[in-house]
């Protein structure tokens, strides 16, 4: 039997998570199952850091309280705080798409460009890159100037401007591959794809596969120190209470 992939999206759009499951699905194996996650608090859309924190605690809740066994967890929101968490609370492995992006365009070049989609965005982007030991590797982080919710509104004007960044990313920053800085880019993967004579990785795609891959090699989240579960108690009237689902080796709401 195939594992189970739980991807989580950081805002509680059901459209973005229905985009997001779509990427997973089509990446992994065809006895992979993907479960996707909306929370069912935080914000609409994370486009700040206040934001983030916000949907860190939202998404933390939503793997918690999932009913059903799972085998890995892929943490869709690029730039976002929140990974490590999960990491402290599950003995299963945990994959960021900003990380599993890079990660995978390091594999394929020398450099690599990030096309996000505002601006405020980027510096967050910058700072994960930096937390996982590969901003010396990015060549620039890009932005198309539009929310996370317009990214749906019409497909052709965001594929026409992410295809304009990413031409930016090669030709001015010296990018030899382009990661999307968004969840659940699909589509706009596609055209940038055709468009430019680079590869293109999308991460959602990106951290589903290398998620099923760790579920393959029976490989998970190191507990000697970093991320071992957090103490019992330690929180004092924690609204949130985690259910039975999934695989978890201790959590804040338990």
């Amino acid at each position: 039997m195939g594992a189970t992939v739980l991807v989580v999206n950081v805002n509680t759009s059901e459209a973005v998570t229905d985009v997001i499951r779509r990427s997973a699905e089509a990446a992994v194996s065809p006895t992979t199952r993907v479960v996707a996650l909306t929370p069912r608090f935080g914000p609409a859309s994370v486009e700040s850091n206040y934001e983030s924190y916000l949907s860190a605690v939202g998404v933390l809740d939503a793997v918690q309280n999932h009913p059903g066994p799972f085998d890995a967890v892929v943490h869709a929101g690029f730039g976002e705080v929140g990974r490590e968490a999960l990491q402290d609370v599950l003995d299963v492995p945990v994959v960021d798409i900003t990380e599993a992006a890079a990660h995978t365009a390091c594999l394929l070049g020398r450099t690599f460009g990030v096309v996000t989609s505002l601006d405020r965005t980027a510096p967050a982007i910058g700072d994960r890159l930096l937390l996982a030991g590969l901003a010396g590797r990015c060549s620039g982080v890009r932005s198309v100037d539009l929310p996370v919710l317009a990214l749906e509104a019409d497909p052709e004007v965001t594929a026409k401007a992410f295809v304009e960044q990413a031409r930016r990313c090669v030709e001015e920053d010296g990018a030899e591959v382009v990661c999307l800085g968004c969840a659940g880019m699909s589509g706009v993967h596609e055209a940038v794809a055709r468009a430019l004579d680079v590869p293109v990785v999308d991460g959602v795609a990106a951290a589903a596969r290398l998620a099923e891959s760790l579920v393959g090699l029976g490989l998970s989240t190191s507990k000697v120190r970093s991320y071992a579960p957090p103490r019992a108690g330690d929180v004092r009237g924690w609204p949130l209470r985690a259910g039975s689902g999934g695989r978890s080796s201790g959590g804040v709401g338990g």
